[in-house]
């Protein structure tokens, strides 16, 4: 597995559509991996495979798991890999923070729907669907926006609602997209 350099804002690359997978082989696999290994070492929570340069419809996301005061595991880790995924239904609005890898220094304010139903396939080309809400439907919807070629820049309540992260504070003001 390999850490692959993030594709930043600047590059017209980010504002592509990305194309269909039709190849579920060990290349996909290998991409996966490597979106993980870049994802854990950005400590985001999810990332599209352009991001890392790759125009293909893949992304992934992961919830870290949760613990109470005595150590205990009170929800698991969550891990979710998405090829050619659609989102077939949305509901509810609010406003969320957000960040992105590819958007380094800023977050901002966007609004996005609390539930979203979404379809995609796994890596054994198998479709499934998820239920989402909260956290991992803005996760969801924020790596699916990649894959279409929109930022969350594009989702911004108001351009006055784009903040600078003071350098050394990014990662105490992590609900980073990992995008």
């Amino acid at each position: 597995m390999t850490v692959r350099e993030i594709v930043t804002s600047e590059n017209p690359l980010l504002r592509r559509r990305s194309k269909k997978v039709r190849q579920f082989d060990e290349n996909l696999q290998e991409l996966v991996d490597d979106m993980f290994e870049t994802l854990h070492a950005y400590h985001g929570l999810g990332l599209a495979a352009p991001q890392i340069g790759v125009l293909q419809r893949v992304f992934i996301a992961e919830l870290p798991a949760e613990y109470d005061e005595a150590g205990n595991e009170t929800a698991p880790l969550e891990q979710y890999v998405f090829i050619n995924p659609e989102i077939r239904r949305m509901r509810g609005e609010e406003e969320m923070e957000e960040g992105c890898l590819s958007v380094p220094g800023y977050r901002g304010v966007v609004k996005r729907a609390t539930l979203v139903h979404i379809k995609g396939q796994g890596l054994n080309g198998r479709p499934f669907r998820v239920r989402a809400t909260d956290l991992l439907a803005e996760v969801f919807q924020h790596e699916f926006d990649h894959l279409e070629g929109i930022l969350y820049l594009d989702r911004l309540v108001s351009p006055d609602k784009l903040f600078l992260i003071p350098v050394g504070q990014e990662e105490a003001n992590e609900t980073v997209m990992a995008d």
